[in-house]
């Protein structure tokens, strides 16, 4: 896709800064398809964005009559006063509270949806399952997130992309400020991760991204 994208920009999509540039390109999403359904059946949600600010994506949900809240994880975790050195092992240590406090604090408020597409695939390690942990303690019971993961971790396909909305079956990537990849869940790591949740529905797909629906 970073090869397409560059080719219609002449090598000025590839290294975006902050925010996102370039085409908007489609592609079909099952979970995208189920959760919408939620969305058009039950006003009044209360929905979380993971990701730099999509107007796409406010406008076309407070159609809908949601409440739409932004927290773009990926940029306040990479590019925050986090790192707080390294332990015995060598590994980066972070100051988990103080991310989650200043990206994830929502004065008590719960949510029924989270649109959390790519984000666990980009955050550092030490934020994953705390992020993970605080969406569980946010949410409402029965509440319903959307993640994307990638199955490889090289490839242009692995670039960071902004994901939109849209009235129909598919989703737009857009290429969004560039991060590098830190990992590819497979099935059973994402079950883990999510051990304690009440359920998940995946989603297959052609591409190099599995989606799937968990639910709290």
């Amino acid at each position: 896709m970073l090869r397409w994208l560059d080719k219609r920009h002449g090598n000025q999509a590839s290294t975006p800064s902050r925010g996102v540039t370039g085409p908007k390109v489609g592609r079909h999403s099952g979970g995208w398809m189920a959760l919408r359904k939620r969305l058009e059946a039950e006003p009044g949600l209360r929905v979380l964005d993971t990701g730099y600010t999509s107007p796409t994506n406010i406008n076309y949900l407070t159609s809908l009559g949601h409440s739409v809240y932004m927290a773009d994880l990926v940029h306040d975790a990479c590019t925050g006063e986090w790192k707080r050195g390294e332990d015995e092992d060598g590994k980066q240590v972070y100051d988990v509270d103080g991310f989650l406090e200043a990206s994830l604090s929502f004065a008590e408020k719960k949510f029924d949806i989270v649109l959390l597409w790519t984000t666990l695939d980009y955050l550092p390690e030490a934020l994953v399952a705390a992020v993970v942990q605080r969406l569980a303690d946010v949410m409402n019971p029965g509440g319903s997130v959307l993640a994307l993961f990638h199955t490889r971790t090289q490839g242009d396909e692995t670039v960071h992309c902004r994901f939109h909305v849209t009235p129909g079956d598919d989703v737009e990537m857009q290429l969004a400020e560039q991060f590098p990849i830190q990992r590819a869940f497979t099935n059973r790591s994402i079950e883990r991760l999510f051990a304690g949740w009440s359920g998940h529905r995946q989603f297959l797909a052609k591409d190099s991204l599995s989606e799937v629906i968990m639910t709290r």
